[in-house]
């Protein structure tokens, strides 16, 4: 790895990816297309402002793509953009690692508790 941050780009990958529920939202759409009010069910201590606001920066990193049915009342899906699949791995890899870190670190009840 370059030793030189004027070549690093694991920032502008990160600014695509990091939010307080961007994750979570990424894991729920890798489960296939949903609805705006199913991933609020899924993730119930997000706010409807803050959902919508992650959901379109994601859009603008065309990560996650955005159908409006002209239907009433509205219907609006969410799913993953063919580039959005590529940051899957990634995902998976960190959550591996974390798990791994929780276990180093001694924490390996947490870990036990999130995933049951």
């Amino acid at each position: 790895m370059d030793n030189d941050m004027q070549y690093c780009t694991v920032e502008p990958a990160l600014d695509v990816i990091v939010g307080k529920w961007k994750i979570s939202i990424l894991f729920l759409l890798f489960q296939g297309t949903k609805r705006f009010s199913e991933l609020q069910r899924d993730i119930p201590d997000i706010t409807k402002k803050v959902l919508a606001s992650q959901l379109r920066e994601l859009e603008e990193q065309d990560i996650i793509r955005r159908v409006v049915y002209a239907v009433v009342p509205p219907k609006v899906e969410y799913s993953l953009t063919e580039y959005g699949h590529s940051v899957k791995p990634v995902l998976q890899t960190i959550h591996q690692w974390g798990r791994a870190h929780l276990e180093h670190m001694g924490l390996k009840k947490g870990i036990e508790e999130t995933t049951t």
